[in-house]
Order: structure tokens, then sequence, then C-alpha cells
């Protein structure tokens, strides 16, 4: 490996001192009177650089230079003034703007896009502002379209749970830092179509033509239409996450990241096409780099598209001044020339993924090439020209192979630490899978421009494409979900930490008016619900990645609400828990009698218990029924939910009463069993009625963590409630307010702390 000197590989120096002016003036907020004195020593800088032109001169001058210009491009933004106008309260607003990215629309209809505004009338004042929102309305938008709107604008909700993507500091990189909810379609109106820059908005057309185009012939294959058309366009967002995941475990979800190989087939086809009408080099590479940057508008200016973009035009830059060009040095200037443009892409996920990758495929494949090659190559004695039939096949394939080896290892180490600091995943199918899969992607690619290209004349030749493209993309989809499965290909881990000695942990997280709660210990992890569907998928089960949980011990499902269990069958799909704990309990669920059709067509075995049962959850770790009983009293579903109380060792108790109420609770306080407990973790009944004083009185409870939402009103804490609460000294954590709850047990003591406000409760403190 030999590494670039200065001279000749002039940017790599300079993209490494604009990295560190940026990194520096974010993470050292610089003040008012230090960016003046900064400013004077950027122009002492830049007068002794045109007096003294040296190396290390230039560096100190470009670190200078980010550094002035990341703080003005995140002090006093637009994004920033109208946060400040609005405060931390909804308000009921009025805008006007133009949409800036092409609407996501969800399964409820409502459309979710950019908004640059144009003004805001608050309050009866009209005033002018260039501000960006993130919008939710259920209306039709298209990209360029100027709206007017009414709605509630409030901040953008910070994650409640780990695990959870953090919406609010993704968006607050891009200067967009409220979000406004427009309720109904009759409160926003069109303004005029055709607004905003006129190459995006080409673009945006042209990929529609284009999508139509790949997935002519295909109408009976949504999942090979998606995989075609993310593939060749970059609509990642329209793939499901059922076929998505199976590609991001596997190390191949790149394939739907249009980076250089998608640019590199472009690149190809368009070298053709001159070559094809005669034209000159020059001619030539004037007409490809444009149609370059109009492919990566298409595929949505994702920054893999605009850093293959780039790199290549400074490649193709230098056949047109018959220059040499060095990859690494054109990967550092795509990176100089993207922090010029916007300095907060050096901490996106994306850009350091994408950077990361390419630089060590470059500083390492040839290497390791080498090395494969030294291991696979014949007798050194033997004349090459002796090499024929079988062995020189053999021979070809090794060669091929070693180089294809060389590539993926090379990815993969790479990207392996920020894959498992971003998605805490590690995948060691990927060097197997990438040789397999990529191929037959490239295929898919060539093919799928091909039939753009051939399609406005030969519209039949077009269609015979696509439905070559849609036996190979069946083929990935199988291999991809093939490799999957392969037993320890990939597996989740967390994020090192210091060992603190608790002997088990619960997570209480904040799912809404739902429940999941995960107790782990070293060896066990157990779950006590999962939330509706919907929680499952965008809080618990990024949640059990966070924490490292491929595989569960348990599953408990406290009744048959689905709001409590609606999760259960992807749950069960992913994680596939050894040991199923329901409840015999009738109920109307038709949500549990779906699950429990489930549970007999896989084989799984599910414990009935009822109240007096007990099991083990960990060693010194069990878990005692209290209600209901085998033969339960006709009631509603949330009055017949299990109560567990567990015991932590000697010393701690813990009780869980899912959304037990009033009935229960006197249930279990004429019961005579002792419940005394040192947490009470509890929901909202559907009467609007739990938590009695007698109830409280027999539990004694240090401290409460409860669920509570506006909305239903049941569902909220009441302030005379939480005065009760706080008269009998007990420490409540309403999760509103706290989010997600982490409670920490050591051998005699435990400690509870809040996801969301930092603040911690200890058994100390009672």
């Amino acid at each position: 490996m030999k590494f670039p000197n200065a001279p000749r590989q002039p940017f790599l120096g300079l993209a490494l001192a604009a990295a560190g002016g940026i990194i520096l003036s974010d993470f050292f907020s610089v003040p008012g009177f230090a960016l003046i004195a900064s400013a004077c020593i950027w122009a002492v800088c830049a007068g002794a650089l045109l007096r003294w032109p040296k190396l290390l001169l230039t560096y100190a001058f470009v670190v200078v230079s980010f550094i002035l210009l990341h703080s003005f491009q995140i002090t006093d933004t637009p994004g920033r003034w109208l946060a400040s106008r609005l405060g931390d309260r909804p308000r009921a607003v009025g805008v006007t703007g133009c949409v800036i990215t092409e609407p996501k629309i969800a399964s409820t209809g409502i459309a979710t896009f950019l908004l640059q505004l144009v003004s805001i009338e608050l309050e009866g004042n009209l005033e002018r502002t260039r501000a960006t929102l993130l919008v939710r309305w259920r209306g039709n938008a298209e990209f360029g379209d100027e709206l007017k709107l009414f709605g509630i604008v409030e901040p953008i909700r910070s994650p409640r749970n780990p695990g959870e993507f953090d919406m609010r500091s993704y968006l607050a990189r891009r200067d967009v830092h409220r979000s406004l909810f427009v309720r109904y379609a009759e409160d926003g109106v069109l303004v005029r179509h055709g607004g905003g820059n006129l190459i995006l908005r080409a673009a945006q057309k042209s990929r529609a033509w284009m999508q139509a185009t790949l997935c002519r012939g295909l109408e009976d294959s949504p999942d090979a239409q998606n995989f075609v058309s993310g593939i060749a366009l970059g609509l990642r967002h329209q793939t499901t996450d059922d076929i998505e995941e199976p590609f991001q475990q596997t190390g191949t979800l790149h394939l739907f990241a249009v980076a250089g190989l998608h640019v590199g087939i472009v690149a190809q086809l368009l070298c053709m096409v001159a070559t094809v009408a005669r034209l000159s080099r020059k001619s030539a590479t004037l007409l490809i780099i444009p149609l370059l940057f109009f492919y990566a508008a298409v595929t949505g200016l994702h920054i893999s598209s605009v850093r293959a973009a780039l790199m290549s035009s400074i490649m193709l830059g230098g056949f047109f001044f018959e220059r040499k060009v060095f990859a690494l040095n054109s990967l550092a200037a795509a990176a100089f020339l993207l922090f010029c443009w916007n300095t907060n892409e050096i901490f996106s996920a994306g850009f350091q993924l994408s950077f990361a990758v390419v630089a060590t495929i470059i500083l390492l494949a040839d290497p390791l090439t080498r090395l494969f090659h030294r291991w696979s190559s014949p007798d050194p004695f033997l004349p090459r020209s002796l090499l024929r039939g079988p062995r020189r096949l053999a021979h070809l394939g090794l060669v091929w192979s070693g180089a294809a080896a060389s590539v993926s290892l090379a990815a993969w180490i790479g990207s392996l630490v920020l894959i498992l600091w971003y998605f805490y995943l590690v995948t060691p199918i990927s060097l197997f899978a990438n040789l397999v899969v990529v191929p037959i992607a490239f295929f898919i690619l060539a093919i799928a421009l091909i039939s753009i290209v051939s399609a406005p004349l030969l519209p039949w030749l077009s269609l015979i494409f696509n439905n070559a493209n849609f036996f190979l993309a069946h083929m990935v989809l199988a291999l991809v979900h093939l490799f999957a499965k392969v037993p320890a290909g990939h597996f989740y881990l967390e994020h090192p930490h210091w060992p603190d000695g608790a002997r088990a942990t619960i997570n209480v997280l904040d799912v809404g008016t739902g429940a999941a709660i995960h107790l782990r210990t070293r060896h066990r992890n157990w779950l006590f619900d999962c939330g509706s569907e919907h929680d499952y998928e965008h809080v618990l089960r990024p949640y059990l990645h966070a924490a490292g949980v491929s595989k569960l011990t348990g599953l408990l499902l406290t009744h048959g609400d689905s709001l409590h269990i609606g999760g259960a069958a992807g749950l069960i799909t992913d994680c596939a828990p050894a040991i199923l704990v329901d409840n015999a309990a009738p109920d109307r669920s038709i949500v549990h009698r779906r699950l429990q059709t489930l549970f007999k067509e896989r084989g799984l075995k599910s414990k009935q218990l009822a109240a007096g049962d007990g099991f083990e959850l960990a060693p010194g770790i069990v878990a005692k029924i209290l209600f209901p009983g085998r033969i339960p009293l006709p009631a509603a579903a949330d009055d017949l939910s299990f109560v567990i109380h567990l015991s932590i060792g000697p010393f701690t108790r813990v009780l869980f009463m899912s959304d037990g109420g009033a009935e229960t609770e006197k249930a279990l306080i004429h019961s005579g069993l002792d419940l005394r407990s040192d947490i009470l973790i509890k929901g909202q009944n559907h009467s609007g009625d739990s938590g009695s004083e007698p109830f409280l009185n027999a539990v004694r409870p240090g401290l409460i963590i409860a669920t509570s939402r506006d909305f239903p009103e049941y569902e909220r804490i009441t302030d005379e409630w939480a005065g009760n609460v706080r008269a009998h000294h007990i420490k409540l954590f309403r999760q509103d307010e706290t989010g997600a709850v982490e409670i920490r047990f050591r051998r005699q003591e435990w400690q509870a702390r809040a996801y969301v406000t930092g603040e911690t409760f200890r058994s100390s403190s009672r």
C-alpha cells in the first residue's frame, strides 16, 4: 500500500484540513468575539500565504477558512430564527412556501415533505422568511408546488427510546427545526405548479418516466418493481421493510444507494453513444459530465451519487486536459467540493460510509489482490503457456475471484466500524454475499439502463429487457433472503460500555398507550408485551438492535389488546423466542386469535399460566402471576390482563400491572397477597380509574413508572392523581415527560433513569 504525497495529490491534504476545521468549529462553539478573532487570523494567513506559499501555511489557512464557513452556516440561520420566533409550544400558523423534496406518501395517505417558506402568518402578522419546515399534510403535493397551508407548528420530537432514529438532529443539520401538521386536506391550497429549481423539477419528471418504463410488464410483481426501481433510480423509500432488511443484514444494502457502480455504467453507456456518434474525446467529455450530474439529480442527489459524479467528472477532466488522475485525489477533491457546498455533510452517515468505503477500496484492494494472487498462483517454474484447458480456466477464475474478494473485503473493512456504530450490526456474510449478488446486480442495472434508452424507439425491446430483469431480480431477492438466514451470518451488537456490575436491567419503553418491557440479565432476554405493529417496527425493533438482541429467551403477552401484542408476529419472526407465556383468560381480540393460530402453524407451544403460577426468568429472578385466576369473572380485556410480581434477588420487588384497573386492584387487595413492591409499573385502564389510594397503601412503592397520553382522555394521568402520588412520598416517572425508563439492579440497590430528561432516582433516595 503506497501512501500519497502532497505535491501529486494536493486535495487529500486540503480535504483533511477542511474536515478538521469543520469538526473544531462544531464541537467547540465559536462565540462572536472568537469569530472576529478567527476572521483576523484568516486575513493574516491569507496575506502570509500570498507572500510565502508554504504547504503547512496553506493547510492552516484552509482550517481557519472552514472554521469560519461552518460557524456562519450554523449560526443566525433562517431555521433558527423561526424556531426562536415560534418558541417551544405548539402554535397555529398559516404559511406559504414551495415543496423542495419529493413527498413521501404513508399508508394513511399523509404526505411528508420539506417546505421552504416564503412567508408565515403568526397572530395576524405576516412575516417574510426563507426557513424550511417539515410538513405532514393529507393532500396531494408534488415537487416544486407552491402551497398555502394552515396547521399546527411545533418542535420536532426528539427520540423517546434507545435506538430510535433521531429525526430531530438529522433535520437540524439541514436547518429544519420545526414541523407543521396540517390535519385536513382542505387546510391546504395549491397556489401554482412548476416552482422550485428547474433542473431538479426536470429530473423528478424524468425519474417518473423512467420508473414507469422499467415497471412495464412487471405489474404482477411489486417486489421486482421496487427492487429494479431501487437499484436503477435510487427509489429506496418505495422498498418495503421486509425486502430491505435482508439486504441490510447481508451487507448488500449499498445496491440501493446510487454510487460508483451505477454512475460508472451510465458513463460507459454514454461513452458508447459518443463513440457511435463519432465525437472527439473533448466533446464527449463535455457531453458526459453534465449528464452524469443529471443522473445524480434523477436519483435524488444523495451523497453517494454526487460523490461518484464528482469523482467521474474529475477523472474525465483529466482526460480533457491530458493529465494523469489519481483516484484518491479525486475522492478528496469530491469531499472538498461538498464541504464548500455544505459543511454539515461531514456529519451524515451517508457521507461517512460512502467516502470511508471508497477510500478503503482505493488503499487496500490492490494489496489484497496481490496477496490473494500469491496464494492462488500456479507453480512459478511452470511456463504460463502450459496452462491450458481446465487448468487455465481455473486459474482465470481464481484471478477474478481474488480481485472481487479483495474489493469485497476492503469495502467490509471500510464500513465495519460505521455500520456497527449507526446500525449496531456486523455482517460477516457480506464478504460472500457481495461476491454472488453484485455481479447479478451489475447486469440488472445495465439491462435497466438499456431498457430506458431503447424505450422511446423500440418499446417492444424495452419490454424484453424488463422481463429479463424480472428473472434476475427474483434471483437476487431469493439469494439475499437465503444469505440472511445463514447462522451467524449477521448479528447485532450493543455499543461497547464499561460493565457496571448490574445483575439485571429493565427497560420500560415508551410506546404510547401500549407496553413493551425488556428485562435482561447477562445471558437472558425477556420481553413483556411488544406494542402495536407500528410500535414494533419503529420503536421496539430498533431498540432490540441497539441492545444487541438477536434472540429472545421468552415473550410474555399480558392480554389481547392489539396495542400491547400487535407486533408479536413480526417479533416472533425476527427474534424467535424460546418460551412463550400467554394469558389464558378469554377475550374477543382478533389479533390474539391470529397469534394463537400462528403459534400452532409454527409449532410454538405457549404456556397458559394463571394466578399462583411462577416461573424463573433467570437465576435469582422469579416471576409470579398474581392475576387473573384460572376461571376469571367476565370483564373487559384490560381488567383481565396479567399482574406479575417480580423478585430480583432477596431484596427487590417489582410489580407489573399492565392495564389493570380498579376491579383488578380490588381483587388483589382482597386476595390477601403481599403486594409490597419497590417499583410499580402500570398502564392506564379503559375506565380511567387505576392506582387507587388503598392499592398504593398496599403496594407502598418507592417509584411508579406510568404511561400517559393526551388522547384518549382516559390514557392521561390527572393532576389530582399525580398529586396524590406525591402526597404518599412516591417518585413518579410519567412517560409523556420521561420517555423510556431504564432500571438497573445491583445486589442491594437499584436506580432508574429517564431517557428524555436524564433524571435519575435511586433506591437510597426513598
